[in-house]
């Protein structure tokens, strides 16, 4: 896969200035959809602990689900581990939330302020395999710069 080791800074300049979080999340949903080829999904889903649920947030893509339970699907799984995964075939994912069938492969990681996970970034692709734990590290710096903006 391609070099993501500037997409971190390309990210911090574009939210540089911006304290709006919606804008900022739409916005580096949008950069990752224009920069990452074989995606068909980048978004957010945005933690509400009162209701104790992940909710959409924004995205690139096709519709998708608005609610997903932490601990359930790969995007809950993140937010119950507090970690990054990378699921080569979400098929075979114990679990697995199919919000879009043409989604063979993700990676999600939570957004962390104040030590507490407020949304979890969610990308998948169409083709298997498609993210590598390089991949990860990369997209684990984005998510923090997220977190700065946030």
């Amino acid at each position: 896969m391609e070099d993501l080791t500037l997409l971190p800074a390309q990210l911090d300049a574009l939210l540089t200035g911006e304290n709006n979080t919606v804008a900022n999340l739409s916005n580096a949903s949008a950069l990752l959809m224009q920069t990452l080829p074989d995606l068909n999904w980048a978004g957010f889903y945005l933690f509400d602990e009162a209701a104790n649920d992940l909710v959409l947030g924004p995205f690139q893509g096709k519709v998708a689900c608005m609610h997903i339970a932490p601990g359930k699907g790969v995007v809950g799984a993140s937010f119950d581990k507090k970690q990054v995964l990378v699921v080569p075939n979400v098929h075979e994912f114990a679990g697995h939330i199919a919000c879009d069938s043409a989604s063979n492969s993700e990676i999600v990681a939570p957004i962390v302020v104040d030590d507490k996970i407020v949304a979890i970034l969610d990308i998948d692709s169409p083709s298997l395999d498609r993210f590598s734990e390089s991949d990860a590290a990369a997209i684990t710096e984005f998510a923090a710069v997220v977190a700065k903006h946030f």
